[in-house]
């Protein structure tokens, strides 16, 4: 036992380090997802039907398969097929991010549609072009109620950084799993890694219901 807590202490700054990259990976992935994900929720309520169809099968495509297999599809295969030169951290970000825009879109599309059709109309009846007004007047409304999705999906998210390691990114779950395949103390360095990302997903979801209470809309939630 205290053989086992000697190699956790020093293995902890080890970890910490970890913990910076996983933070970055989510970082960019949630970013990725927030800004391809609008893009797709405007497209599926205020788009045509080709384009309703095409972004209906980039979701279904993105929510249907699994994670590491898109990893190595993109990193082996789509990447290496196109003679495009990336990194495993930037290719991770990259993946998860797309597949967070596939959830983050339903989420945005859910919350924008759950607005008042007057207020679209309203803006057209004063002169504003659709350009306009879903920009400056759908969005800032759709965005703020949206923050409760967001907190479930940087957990998904957070949870499925750890996957990153199959290419070689070291976060924090590669470098509990290198500890102790040299250390043999599997126990303690996986748990430690636990608790490491338990520790995030609060920090995070606490995060964002802060900034749920401070944006809060009156009228529409609790």
């Amino acid at each position: 036992m205290a053989e086992s807590l000697v190699i956790l202490y020093g293995a902890l700054p080890y970890l910490l380090r970890g913990s910076l990259v996983t933070i970055a990976v989510v970082a960019g992935a949630m970013m990725i997802g927030v800004v391809v994900g609008i893009s797709l929720a405007v497209g599926q309520v205020y788009g045509g039907k080709w384009l309703r169809r095409m972004i209906a099968v980039y979701v279904w495509f993105f929510r249907g398969v699994p994670l590491l297999v898109l990893l190595f599809l993109f990193y082996f295969g789509l990447f290496s097929l196109l003679h495009i030169n990336l990194s495993a951290f930037t290719v991770s970000v990259i993946v998860l991010g797309l597949i967070s825009a596939a959830y983050q879109s339903q989420i945005f599309r859910g919350a924008i549609m759950s607005l008042p059709e007057g207020q679209l109309k309203a803006a057209r009846a004063l002169g504003m072009s659709d350009r306009k007004a879903i920009p400056l007047i759908i969005l800032p409304q759709a965005l703020r109620l949206s923050i409760p999705g967001w907190s479930n999906e940087y957990s998904i998210v957070l949870k499925d950084s750890a996957v990153a390691y199959a290419l070689g990114v070291m976060e924090m779950m590669a470098r509990a799993h290198f500890v102790a395949s040299r250390t043999y103390e599997h126990l303690p360095l996986y748990f430690a890694a636990g608790v490491m990302f338990l520790i995030l997903t609060y920090l995070g979801t606490k995060g964002l219901r802060i900034l749920e209470e401070k944006v809060r809309i009156p009228g529409y939630s609790s």
